[in-house]
């Protein structure tokens, strides 16, 4: 069944690509078929390994980061994860090598905020003993963990350009070229090579201290790694980043702040979060407000999701309910 799922998306991909231009028939071919290798590779070791239950606190984390951890939505983004799976168990298991030099321990391939979610479930257990995380065990090399860990990149496509950035190049220390990088991180060469010449232009603690930087794309990153040339630009951001201002802005903001730094100029203070918090109901939490100069933001973690599309469906009748009580109490406006 595998090989004849892996064949029929090769062949729809090269079909699909020889009508819109045959001229690229080929090159294109060339590039789809190691990414439908990678997915053949997948569902059969999917079919091959079993699944353990491992003990979380002897499992390390991949000798290889891809994700900033250090920003206020990665939390957010963990808290939600920890949630889903205290309410509703793990569903997906986590890939891990046995440690190449400790025994008895594992590091991990990927499934990292799974498994940070669970190692945090079992802090806050009253047996942590009783809590296991589902893995697969599979030998790897190096090369072979960084690729499995790009797959599941490939997978999820939500890496932002920083991310990705750092994430080339530890594939390029790991010996991938840039042609073996494309399945991995979904992008062209010509792509990559902006990546790269982002990483290898900004210091990556510089980059990290500046975060995920979600809705920052590849033109900002490039006009911020021009600062560079000036040998200057680097002490006069590495005085900023400890910085109050700095550290409690969101990540668009950061690179703002950083930019202007660089530019020797006097940065503008932030607009920071003037309050955050949480809506429990039943011990559970079912909603998160967080209030700023210019919008009061309400996010409903995945749980909750029938609550979510029940609030959407009837909002417009809760603010008809507080138009009209606003106006019969006599605070609306002539």
């Amino acid at each position: 069944m595998k090989k004849s799922i892996v064949k029929m998306m090769s062949d729809a991909t090269a079909a699909a690509a020889q009508k819109k231009d045959p001229s690229k028939s080929a090159a294109n071919q060339r590039v789809t078929a190691p990414v439908v290798n990678s997915m053949g590779r997948a569902l059969s070791h999917m079919r091959e390994d079993s699944i353990v239950s491992l003990d979380p606190s002897k499992i390390d984390p991949s000798p290889y980061s891809d994700r900033f951890e250090t920003d206020e939505e990665a939390a957010a983004a963990l808290d939600e994860l920890k949630l889903s799976i205290g309410n509703e168990g793990q569903k997906i298991p986590i890939l891990v090598r046995p440690h190449p030099v400790e025994k008895d321990r594992y590091q991990l391939a990927y499934g990292h905020r799974r498994l940070l979610a669970i190692q945090s479930l079992m802090a806050d257990a009253a047996k942590p003993e009783s809590v296991k995380v589902k893995a697969h065990v599979r030998k790897l090399t190096d090369a072979e963990l960084i690729k499995e860990q790009s797959l599941e990149n490939g997978v999820r496509e939500n890496l932002t350009f920083a991310e990705m950035a750092l994430w080339a190049v530890q594939l390029r220390e790991a010996g991938l070229k840039q042609r073996e990088m494309q399945p991995l991180l979904g992008q062209g060469q010509a792509v990559i090579s902006l990546m790269l010449k982002v990483a290898d232009g900004v210091p990556s603690d510089i980059i990290r201290a500046i975060g995920r930087a979600k809705n920052v794309g590849r033109p900002a990153w490039m006009e911020f790694a021009k600062l560079f040339d000036d040998p200057k630009s680097e002490e006069r951001i590495r005085r900023i980043l400890e910085n109050d201002n700095f550290r409690r802005a969101p990540a668009q903001e950061k690179l703002a702040i950083a930019t202007t730094a660089a530019r020797g100029r006097a940065a503008r203070p932030p607009v920071v979060d003037a309050t955050s918090a949480e809506i429990m109901s039943n011990g559970t939490i079912v909603a998160k407000v967080k209030k700023t100069a210019s919008a009061t933001t309400f996010s409903i973690p995945k749980s909750e999701t029938e609550f979510a599309a029940w609030l959407s469906e009837n909002l417009s009748d809760f603010h008809d309910d507080f138009l009209n009580g606003r106006t019969k109490s006599g605070g609306g406006s002539n």
